[in-house]
């Protein structure tokens, strides 16, 4: 299994950011999963970042806390190897969010990730019974990796 994390940028400050915490719990969620041979892409990037991102895949012009890439299904799943694909976080929200619900850092982040790697690997939440489902497997992944 290979977790490979890049950024934070760095007019974003990582201070209190433990990067091989995330690590460790993203090949956790992983092998929770049953995709303990996969490969993963985690970027954490700023506000700025995330928002032209979420503009030219989504239409949508503001910033949000996570987007996924998935490798999974689509036009370029044939040649994906073991990648899943690519989990974008914003450092900066996800830092607002976590003052907001009043966690830390890392849990917000950890939980952010679980988000994204279930959309990866085809989880969503557009209807109601897909929310419940995939809120069910957040929290079944979030107890089986926190410390």
């Amino acid at each position: 299994m290979t977790v490979r994390i890049s950024g934070p940028p760095d007019r974003v400050a990582a201070a209190r950011l433990d990067i091989p915490q995330l690590e460790t719990r993203a090949c956790r969620i992983l092998s929770r999963l049953g995709h303990s041979r996969s490969e993963l892409s985690v970027a954490l990037v700023g506000d700025r970042e995330i928002a032209e991102l979420n503009h030219q895949y989504r239409g949508e012009k503001s910033a949000t806390d996570v987007l996924s890439f998935s490798l999974v299904e689509g036009d370029h799943a044939d040649h994906r190897g073991g990648l899943l694909g690519d989990v974008v976080i914003s450092l900066e929200t996800a830092r607002r969010q976590a003052r907001e619900r009043h966690r830390g850092l890392d849990e917000e982040l950890a939980r952010l990730l679980i988000h994204g790697v279930l959309h990866l690997l085809g989880h969503d939440h557009e209807e109601e019974a897909e929310w419940r489902v995939m809120r069910a497997e957040e929290r079944r992944l979030w107890a089986s990796i926190r410390p």
